[in-house]
């Protein structure tokens, strides 16, 4: 067969380890060839592309990024669109399409699967809130520089007696504040899950003064929500929208930091991570994991799965529905805000009632 494939969306480490994979095991045990779409939809819809083989994935399992770049371009928003798609897999002999990425990038291998395409997804979000899996790759390398971050702050903030707000990544769900913020010993937890009263949270901190830890560590993903401004309304960059209709979020850190500054007198800095929560190289398991993926997309072509996704269910790669992915974004899990809720002061006790919702 020949296979095309592309990277949706955000850079995340590990998308090279898929590709990686699914070349070897097509090239090695199917005989297939490939053909690379380049810069996500947007190589598929303008006619982008790159060979890929044994030679041009050699090396690439420890790099960040994507040899293939990414973009967030949307063909359902372009004038015929999906069907230039359908056109240029046609061009280059494409048996089958690989698309790798979150629910944007899938949303639009299900339109083209409901157009005949012959597709399957592999899941791909930083965020780790994608339905349909346990797990997805470039969320533990997040988690761990994130960690890192919180570690090295928690000196800084003891030295000078300060609060220090760091803001994660996380638009709709918390995944990475949650991880980092309890591997880091976070004194406040902040996810979109569950708006925040920003007065409990200086009364907080005031208190742990009170007590005599002169210093708190907050951690707040990008998309936490004021409980009392706008029915929690996220904080937005000026930027405008995606063309998957995004608004660029961003800013939660530094708001969070001035307010807790003035409610308490208390020195506060933030910190932003931002991008650097995805550059750089694999962690171990998300080399693993990607690759397991990758095995996992390459089977499921040969099984004609079209229009699933590989997922990983306990320790399982299996085949779900691209519906059934991008139907909802997974939240935070009830029993890991219970982990959270153990180790932090009261104001998580205070909004449990709304954390379990």
């Amino acid at each position: 067969m020949k296979i095309g494939m592309l990277t949706g969306g955000g850079d995340c480490p590990g998308l090279n380890a898929v590709i990686r994979a699914v070349v070897r095991k097509g090239t090695f045990h199917y005989e297939d060839e490939f053909v690379g779409f380049m810069e996500g939809w947007r190589g598929l819809l303008e006619d982008k592309a790159m060979p890929l083989d044994l030679e041009t994935v050699g090396g690439i399992l420890p790099r960040g990024g994507t040899i293939l770049r990414t973009s967030r371009t949307n063909p359902a928003k372009r004038p015929e669109g999906l069907q230039r798609c359908v056109e240029n897999l046609k061009k280059y002999g494409c048996d089958a399409l690989i698309a790798i990425g979150g629910d944007d990038t899938l949303s639009v291998a299900q339109k083209l699967f409901q157009n005949g395409v012959q597709v399957v997804g592999v899941p791909k979000t930083i965020d780790n809130d994608l339905a349909g899996t346990d797990f997805t790759f470039g969320f533990d390398t997040a988690v761990n520089v994130a960690t890192g971050a919180i570690d090295r702050v928690h000196t800084t903030a003891e030295a000078h007696n300060r609060v220090i707000v760091v803001e994660v990544m996380g638009r709709d769900s918390g995944w990475i504040a949650i991880y980092s913020g309890v591997a880091g010993g976070a004194d406040v937890i902040l996810i979109p899950e569950v708006p925040f009263d920003i007065d409990k949270v200086a009364e907080l901190i005031r208190q742990r003064h009170a007590r005599g830890r002169y210093f708190s560590i907050v951690v707040a993903a990008e998309g936490a929500k004021f409980a009392t401004t706008s029915e929690g309304s996220l904080v937005l960059q000026d930027l405008g929208k995606d063309e998957f209709g995004h608004e660029r979020l961003g800013g939660i850190g530094n708001l969070l930091a001035r307010e807790i500054e003035k409610r308490t007198g208390f020195e506060t800095r933030s910190v932003v991570l931002g991008h650097i929560q995805r550059g750089g190289s694999p962690s171990s398991f998300d080399r693993v994991l990607a690759t397991r993926y990758g095995l996992g997309a390459i089977d499921m072509v040969h099984r004609k799965e079209w229009g699933h996704m590989a997922a990983l269910r306990g320790n399982k790669i299996v085949s779900v529905p691209l519906a059934e992915a991008i139907a909802s974004n997974r939240k935070v899990d009830p029993e890991l805000i219970e982990v959270a809720n153990g180790i932090l002061d009261k104001l998580v006790k205070d909004n449990e009632p709304a954390m379990k919702r």
